[in-house]
């Protein structure tokens, strides 16, 4: 006995076709909907929507109106990093939009303001190391990151990336304010910011080695699996 849909007429076939792609279309749009209507996706993506405004302040609008604002919108941007992924975990919503994002906003946010800040000449000369120090730990541990992730490996942020952030983060609204802020004893706010980025840039350095010695242990291993005839599982995209 034949089943019935192989009997039904082309054009009913086609219909019932139709109406499976159209609803999948349909799951889709609600699903990606429903994750950028969460808070903490809303959060980390008005995060990367302040960049812009941060950078236009600091260039645009004079001092020390244009410093006090950016870093108004620098302060807000900063409360986002924590509580996106505080709610997420505290709310369930954990998703691969938001771990997607997440990193993506602040390597955004961190490498738009030190380039901002030496283009406004807040800080020169050697001083510009330390922002060329974190830029490339930047740019290192996200292809760190593509990898481990194409060979299904999870690298961790440690205890000491932590205070790095935390320092660079202080480091960074010292000098967004810059010569509109007070004095603190014999350091002004922007010495406070520059000595504060300099400690960023050694634990940079510090959490950096960490991060490339864990990746290129997972490199040997895969190659070594490689050579053995046991590829790992991911390697094969590269």
């Amino acid at each position: 006995m034949r089943s019935a849909g192989c009997g039904a007429h082309p054009s009913l076939r086609a219909a019932i076709g139709t109406g499976a792609v159209a609803s999948g279309r349909t799951w889709r749009a609600e699903t990606e909907t429903s994750l950028l209507s969460q808070l903490p996706n809303l959060l980390t993506l008005s995060r990367i929507a302040a960049i812009p405004v941060v950078v236009c302040l600091m260039l645009f609008v004079h001092p020390p109106l244009g410093n006090w604002l950016a870093f108004g919108v620098y302060c807000y941007a900063s409360i986002t990093d924590f509580f996106d992924g505080y709610l997420a975990r505290a709310w369930e919503q954990q998703s691969s939009l938001g771990r997607f994002l997440d990193p993506i906003a602040d390597k955004l946010l961190i490498s738009a303001l030190l380039l901002t800040l030496v283009g406004v000449d807040r800080f020169d000369n050697v001083h510009i190391l330390p922002a060329a120090v974190i830029l490339c730990r930047e740019i290192l541990v996200s292809g760190l990151r593509e990898f481990l992730a194409s060979a299904r490996v999870g690298m961790p942020v440690s205890t000491l990336a932590k205070w790095k952030t935390t320092v660079q983060i202080l480091a960074l609204g010292f000098l967004i304010v810059g010569q509109a802020g007070p004095d603190f004893g014999p350091l002004t706010t922007t010495e406070i910011g520059i000595y504060g980025l300099w400690i960023a840039a050694l634990l940079t350095l510090v959490t950096g080695a960490d991060y490339l010695l864990a990746g290129l242990r997972h490199i040997r291993r895969a190659d070594a699996a490689k050579a053995s005839g046991n590829t790992p599982q991911g390697a094969e995209n590269r």
